[in-house]
């Protein structure tokens, strides 16, 4: 079972993607830091200093300015497209995938992942339309 999330941003492709796999510009939108360049085969360390947490991901495939493939908590796969929108506009799609459907949680799961990708998602377009951080305040 996968979740998906879609939001347009205006932005080229090749904007966005450095986003997310350049160290320096990921506290802006994402996590607070990312321990290197995100590339194919790399174990990535990626931090959250607001709540003392971290864990890893690793990298199983990147296309630049196309996609994004790595495995995180719990063996779960997600997966980011960027797709080409309108004039200097992309569709940046997430999508994870390993839910186990018969989980007693799963519902809330899914509903949590959601609220999840939504949130960095809209830090993400006001990151990269406006210049805003919004990262970090989400309270649940």
């Amino acid at each position: 079972m996968n979740n998906t999330t879609k939001m347009n941003i205006r932005k080229p492709a090749q904007e966005i993607f450095e986003a997310f796999v350049d160290p320096e510009k990921i506290g802006h939108f994402w996590f607070s830091s990312s321990s290197e360049r995100w590339a194919e085969g790399k174990m990535i360390t990626l931090r959250y200093e607001e709540y003392n947490a971290e864990g890893e991901i690793e990298i199983k495939e990147i296309f630049e300015n196309e996609k994004i493939v790595f495995e995180w908590a719990g063996g779960r796969m997600v997966t980011i497209n960027f797709l080409p929108s309108e004039q200097d506009s992309t569709i940046v799609e997430v999508s994870e995938e390993g839910f186990d459907e018969h989980e007693e949680n799963f519902i809330a799961q899914l509903v949590d992942n959601k609220e999840g990708w939504v949130y960095m998602l809209s830090c993400l377009k006001g990151y990269m339309e406006f210049g805003v951080n919004l990262r970090a305040g989400l309270v649940k």
